[in-house]
């Protein structure tokens, strides 16, 4: 009875802990917000004093840091948007006319006729394109096909500042200030997306508020609804038993991941095949070369067989380019990952030789590998067919907010998020725990992007703009088959690389084939002209593999690994490190040999 009692005691104990720590943490949460803005110091010096009361949510040690780093913020809160608030009207003003001009055009809730019927070079009535890059489901193409594509011919090119301060936010404050990044690292992205968009919308009004509706609901929300998807339908699979990640072993995952990613995207195999990777060489010592192989390879370079590998292809798949068309890029991706496979597999037959450690007992090692959660696998398939479905069917437009997005796309949305739940309803939790799944890596990149996507606005509208926008000197320097692949590369390294794709796309198209229709002039780019549509599919899909946010599951895969133990590159560092060394000489060598 005693014991009973102790036991009910413990657990009102402890639950009375959690509401407590629960309520300091939104006390805490509210006035770390509010501070900053409001510059309230005795605000501020109650918060520091939180954590002696309580100790777990300590995050600032030093007053005094705390005070000049208040300060700063406020002061950059205030110069950002006092600066872009007045240059942006100017600029408009400069271009040919106020913002009280473009404030007339279309506001939520209204729209133009020429939604109905996209201009040449925007996207076609189907919408979403399958898995994303950083940008899924395009129901539109930026900056054109809603009445609003003049809009980036006013943007200068500063405009892009938010956009670039955001990457440099996440190349240098985990090196910097680790710790305030990992617990601030929404509310770093918050502020960036807040400078672009409080002055984006005083400046332009209605068109701004347009863009900013558009880039959520038909590129951000598509993007992190099929990554939740596949995240969670894959973490239900589990590898039981010891798998030995020795060179051999681990060159042989990287072939058959490549080789799925054409066919299930490149989201879906490298969420299914990272944490068994991970768990066959957890008792090596080097294994950060091996994750940015991972991502070379399975997150990048083997989507580049199909439409449904990679998000470029698949517009291009939407705008006449038959399906199998992309498999004349399997030279040039063959390649690739030969090159790539190739380093691979001498660099990690030299540290596993250098590191001299045992591998796992030959007990654990005999286990037998059996696979779990097989069911998942079905989900899978559904996620795989809702994509290629909304980029087939033509179910009309739907309204939302002023924003037209196929009916199909709000299907696929809805289908994908079906799948992820009966993943989770079917999937007992102790799977999910003995195969390492958190949520964290999901909701990182689910913070993160949406400050990468508001504040590469700009950027995707000058790019629309073509030779009327502010980066018409990189379109109009493009001629040869080269340039298609290396500025369309370059540029998806950082950008969406879906409108990168169909920028040059439609460039193309209209050099060679002025004044003829979309579809016949696509029949001809694939058999005329075939060089030039290879350039820019392999440029858009192979560059992703650039940098962190050049590819949707660049940065899932870093995540996950970090979460699993595995120390990963900076932002800086994995270009330098690894791109500038390895995949640069490979793109230079399929230059060479193809283009």
């Amino acid at each position: 009875m005693e014991g009973n009692q102790g036991r009910r005691g413990l657990s009102k104990y402890i639950h009375s802990t959690r509401r407590w720590h629960a309520l300091a943490a939104a006390f805490r949460l509210t006035a770390l917000l509010a501070a900053p803005i409001a510059g309230n110091y005795r605000l501020s010096r109650l918060v520091h004093r939180a954590p002696r009361q309580f100790p777990r949510l300590t995050v600032f040690p030093n007053r005094c840091a705390k005070r000049w780093r208040l300060l700063l913020c406020r002061c950059l809160i205030l110069l950002g948007i006092g600066v872009i608030s007045l240059g942006m009207p100017a600029a408009a003003a400069a271009a040919g006319g106020s913002s009280s001009d473009v404030s007339g055009a279309l506001s939520p809730g209204q729209t133009d006729a020429t939604d109905h019927h996209p201009a040449a070079g925007s996207e076609s009535d189907h919408g979403a394109a399958g898995e994303t890059g950083h940008g899924e489901g395009h129901g539109e193409s930026h900056g054109s096909g809603h009445g609003h594509e003049n809009l980036g011919t006013q943007l200068p090119l500063w405009s892009c500042i938010p956009f670039a301060c955001m990457l440099l936010s996440i190349a240098l404050f985990p090196l910097a200030a680790p710790e305030i990044w990992h617990h601030h690292f929404g509310k770093i992205s918050a502020f960036w997306a807040a400078l672009l968009g409080i002055p984006f919308l005083v400046a332009f009004k209605g068109v701004a508020l347009y863009e900013i509706l558009h880039i959520i609901l038909a590129d951000y929300v598509p993007f992190i609804i099929l990554l939740w998807s596949l995240y969670t339908v894959s973490g239900g699979i589990l590898l039981r038993g010891r798998l030995r990640g020795t060179p051999v072993v681990n060159t042989v995952i990287l072939v058959i991941g490549s080789a799925l990613a054409s066919w299930m995207g490149t989201t879906g195999a490298a969420m299914l095949l990272i944490r068994p990777f991970l768990r066959a060489n957890n008792y090596r010592k080097n294994r950060t070369f091996m994750v940015v192989f991972f991502i070379f390879l399975v997150a990048n370079v083997g989507g580049s067989l199909t439409p449904l590998g990679d998000p470029p292809l698949f517009l291009g798949f939407l705008h006449g380019v038959t399906f199998f068309w992309t498999f004349k890029i399997m030279p040039h991706m063959l390649l690739m990952a030969a090159v790539l496979l190739v380093i691979y597999f001498c660099l990690d037959t030299y540290h596993y030789r250098k590191e001299g450690i045992e591998a796992p007992d030959s007990g654990e090692v005999s286990e037998p590998l059996k696979l779990e959660g097989l069911h998942n696998f079905i989900f899978l398939a559904g996620i795989v067919g809702a994509v290629l479905m909304s980029g087939i069917v033509d179910w009309g437009h739907w309204n939302t907010f002023g924003v037209h997005r196929a009916v199909q796309d709000w299907v696929r949305d809805g289908l994908l998020i079906l799948m992820g739940i009966l993943s989770l309803v079917t999937t007992s939790i102790t799977l999910r725990e003995d195969n390492d799944f958190t949520w964290f890596p999901i909701v990182e990149v689910a913070y993160l992007f949406i400050g990468i996507f508001i504040t590469m606005i700009p950027c995707l509208l000058i790019l629309k703009a073509g030779s009327e926008g502010a980066l018409a000197f990189i379109i109009e320097a493009v001629q040869e088959p080269y340039h298609y692949f290396w500025i369309t590369g370059a540029l998806s390294s950082f950008l969406d690389n879906a409108p990168t794709y169909l920028t040059f796309f439609n460039t193309a198209l209209g050099g060679f084939y002025a004044g003829m229709s979309e579809a016949e002039a696509v029949k001809l780019l694939m058999s005329e002209n075939a060089i030039y549509l290879q350039a820019i599919s392999a440029g858009a899909v192979f560059f992703g593999a650039c940098s962190y946010i050049g590819n949707a599951p660049n940065f899932m895969v870093r995540s996950i690994a970090e979460e699993a133990g595995t120390p990963m590159p900076s932002f800086f560092g994995y270009i330098i490190k690894y791109t500038l060394i390895f995949m640069v000489p490979a793109f230079v060598l399929v230059t060479l040999v193809f283009f």
